[in-house]
Formats: structure tokens, sequence, C-alpha cells
């Protein structure tokens, strides 16, 4: 569960107001779409749920917990609950498939029998079981993001963040990514998509949360991808 109650946030360094006073709630088990324009707040918005940054004023509450409480030793172990997939998909170049999805439960003190255990699953479920051997530079573009959705679910989290999953795909291959993130979803987690893949958000008829100006003017169940501003849809 994500509560964001009366949240503005103002950068000192620069005096920009990235949100002003923005409310949603998004419950478990919800999959919302976050659109809006380049600057309109939507990065600040992920920061604030990954205690990046802290709001200026208002209250977020994650599963409950109010995140200003989190002492900054405890940050590491609050985001283990929260997988994050990145448009340019950020894997170890040096590192096999196998070794990038093992890779995010070892640095959280996961057994080796575990991690045997875990990642031939979470490869199994993206479908790339048989390029675990694999290096990066080897996989097409697709695939990739394949693997870093593996590496976002190996500590099975509550909530999964994806930031412009689609951005460096081709239509087919972002289909694919929607399909993965969907099945996720089924199985009670928590997914949050912040893109500006038109396509996507409409064909998919999701929750469409959209923000302008770090003001919220749209929060839709089965929402399409409207340029509010152009009046285009």
């Amino acid at each position: 569960m994500i509560m964001f109650n009366n949240v503005s946030m103002q950068y000192s360094e620069t005096n920009e107001v990235a949100l002003n006073k923005v409310n949603f709630l998004v419950e478990k088990g919800e999959f919302v779409f976050i659109i809006g324009a380049s600057g309109a707040g939507k990065s600040t918005i992920t920061h604030l749920i990954t205690r990046e940054i802290q709001p200026t004023e208002g209250t977020i509450l994650i599963n409950g917990k109010d995140t200003s409480t989190i002492k900054r030793r405890q940050i590491p172990y609050f985001r283990r609950n929260i997988g994050m997939v990145f448009q340019d998909f950020r894997l170890l170049e040096s590192k096999t498939v196998y070794e990038n999805v093992a890779f995010a439960l070892e640095i959280t003190g996961t057994s080796s029998k575990q991690i045997r255990r875990i990642v031939p699953n979470v490869l199994g479920m993206v479908g790339l079981s048989a390029k675990a051997n694999v290096m990066p530079n080897q996989l097409s573009g697709g695939e990739m993001q394949r693997v870093a959705l593996a590496r976002a679910m190996a500590n099975d989290p509550g909530l999964l963040i994806a930031d412009e999953p689609t951005g460096n795909l081709d239509p087919t291959n972002a289909e694919e990514i929607m399909k993965i993130l969907l099945d996720i979803n089924k199985h009670g987690t928590t997914i949050l998509v912040v893109t500006h893949d038109v396509n996507t958000v409409n064909r998919m008829k999701q929750r469409v949360i959209e923000i302008q100006n770090g003001i919220i003017v749209r929060d839709e169940q089965e929402g399409s991808y409207v340029c509010m501003e152009e009046g285009v849809e």
C-alpha cells in the first residue's frame, strides 16, 4: 500500500517545486501507470517512495509505515521490499544472466542454497531459463529487460516500480514485457509503471495517474493516455 497525503516537494538548491500537495492511494495488488511530461514530477514520486529524498511537506506511508520515521541505517532493508526496473536495464556487463540475478540476492545476505533455488525460478518466470549462462552483450534489448525484471523480483518484493520499462524496446518486446508485469501483478505484487508509452497505456486499460507541473490532474480506473494540455488522445 502506498499513500501520499498532501505531499509537497521543493528542492532547496533550485527552489523548484516538484510536487504540490499530491494525494493518492495505491492499494496492495494494484497495477498503476504514472504518466506526464518530462519534469512533471514522476521521478520525484518514485524517489520519495524509495526514500532517496524526503518531502518538504506531507506524509508518505508505505505498507502503513511513515517513511519519515525510517532511520538512515534502515533504508537498505526498507528497499528490499521494492523492486526497481529501469529503461537502460543496468545489468552488470561482466556477469552472466544467472550472476546478474544472483547478485541481487547476494547483497542481501541470501544463502547460496537459496540463491540456487530462487534464480532458476525467476529466470523461468521471464522465459530466460535457456539464457542463464549468456552474457548481457549477447542478448536483445527485450531479453535484457527480462533479466532486469528477474533481478527485481529475486527478493520477492511487494512493490515493483518500473521506470520507462519499454522506452528502449520495439512494440513486440514492449508488449512482452508488459505481459510479464501483468503476470507478476496477478500473483499479488503491486506494480507502478512510470511511462511515456502511449500505445501500452491505451492497450492495457489499467489505472492511470497523470501529473502536470507537480499536481495530479487525473486519476482514472481503466484509463488511457490523454495529453490534456494538447487535447490529444
